[in-house]
């Protein structure tokens, strides 16, 4: 129980600005003994819980952000390009470092919360099954 609840905090936390690797987690519970479909599950649960939570955090921003954003030439000109291409943003936010700010911001843009969970959780999903299987 202790290895799923490491595997479950480590894929939480690294969907968050910490630098953690869900991957080597997940990679670590597998060389434990961790069976395939729980690790692939673990992992899948606790790193889209955690998108979820940075959407969440970006929508009841907006209207802090949106007032300093609008304030400058480069928040307006970033706004416009965040409405412009939100959701194709989202195909990029399965990669480290720029994938977690991604999701943070596509609940700053308010994108339809279902198809940011769709786009942006499938391909997450996708990642770690593509680790499972090439384990």
């Amino acid at each position: 129980m202790l290895l799923e609840a490491s595997l479950f905090g480590a894929s939480f936390l690294a969907a968050t600005i910490l630098p953690l690797s869900s991957e080597a987690a997940l990679l670590g519970a597998l060389h434990a003994g961790m069976e395939t479909n729980t690790a692939l599950y673990i992992a899948s649960f606790g790193n889209v819980a955690a998108i979820i939570v940075n959407y969440f955090l970006g929508y009841f921003l907006y209207n802090a952000t949106k007032r300093k954003l609008l304030a400058s030439k480069t928040g307006r000109a970033m706004f416009s390009w965040g409405e412009k291409f939100g959701y194709f943003s989202l195909l990029f936010s399965w990669m480290p470092i720029i994938g977690d700010p991604l999701t943070l911001a596509a609940g700053l843009f308010r994108l339809n919360f279902w198809l940011f969970l769709f786009i942006a959780g499938s391909l997450r999903i996708l990642r770690y099954y593509l680790i499972v299987i090439s384990f």
